[in-house]
């Protein structure tokens, strides 16, 4: 049992439900926390989940409170130390909770486990030497996750992604990929993203490499090659589906360490999380990484 339990609440996630819900939860933790120390910080800026991470003490845990972005600020604020994370996945995403079970146990549920339950090591994803948890999407994905931030505020949830997906495609020029595993070139042609997984989903549950597992000391990659734009808008119903893995433009990889190289920038996201746009990725798995309360294994 920790000693320690900081719990970093992101008010904005959940397109701002966790704020409104912030007088509850602080109710609900110090109800369930009898004899612990317990903390409850509210971050302020974007990064603020990182530094408070940094900052708690050796051998505390350090609870996320929100979605993926909160998850992935916090899980860059752990790697390698022995503290341990926590997560009440209150986002709009929540993969990386649902990698290690735990978006099934309600608000009350998760803030126990991240009380009390026993933690056991997950693997990390590393890109350009810096963390991530469930996932790396590059390309076509993350140009529409880039698109939507441009989107007329009016719009939501699902006619905002549908403005944003159809305004890439608009544009749509595929980029040309080398992907080489362990040194090994795998893959060579035009290109619409590049999934690099330690989770089976993204983007909310989308279930892109189905066959995922977070314990295994592998990355999951999905390559999607060469798509039109009529080719883009029929896989979409098998993608959200998983019915896409037999798809003959996918190809599927497992490795330790991938180098991912275009023949000029392309948009990327770590945990939904939008990254600087790069023409090469390195990319290798971080083999029990980091601890995770209430993860079953």
């Amino acid at each position: 049992m920790s000693p320690y339990v900081l719990f970093v609440v992101n008010p904005a996630a959940g397109r701002g439900r966790v704020g409104q819900m912030l007088e509850r939860l602080e109710r609900l933790i110090h109800q369930q926390a009898s004899g612990l120390k317990v903390e409850v910080a509210v971050t302020q800026r974007p990064g603020h989940a990182t530094e408070l991470a940094q900052q708690a003490p050796p051998q505390s845990r350090v609870v996320a409170v929100g979605g993926d972005g909160t998850v992935h600020e916090v899980v860059r604020g752990l790697v390698g130390s022995d503290k341990v994370l926590g997560v009440v996945p209150i986002g709009s995403g929540n993969d990386f909770a649902r990698m290690v079970g735990l978006h099934r146990l309600g608000l009350e549920g998760a803030v126990e486990a991240a009380l009390r339950a026993p933690a056991q090591p997950v693997d990390l994803g590393l890109v350009n030497q810096q963390p991530y948890g469930a996932s790396l999407g590059i390309g076509f994905d993350a140009a529409v996750a880039r698109k939507a931030l441009e989107a007329p505020t009016f719009l939501r949830g699902m006619p905002r992604y549908l403005y944003s997906l159809f305004g890439v495609l608009r544009e749509l020029e595929l980029p040309h990929l080398e992907l080489y595993q362990d040194d090994h070139l795998v893959y060579q042609g035009p290109s619409l993203l590049v999934a690099l997984m330690n989770a089976p989903t993204y983007g909310g549950g989308i279930p892109i490499v189905p066959q995922a597992v977070p314990t295994d000391g592998r990355l999951s990659v999905a390559v999607a090659g060469r798509f039109s734009r009529l080719g883009v808008v029929g896989i979409l119903p098998r993608l959200l589906t998983g019915r896409h893995v037999h798809h003959p433009r996918l190809r599927f990889f497992q490795g330790e360490a991938f180098l991912v190289r275009f023949d000029r920038p392309v948009p990327a996201h770590t945990d939904g999380e939008l990254i600087p746009p790069s023409s090469e990725y390195r990319v290798r798995v971080l083999p029990k990484g980091l601890a995770v309360a209430g993860f079953a294994g």
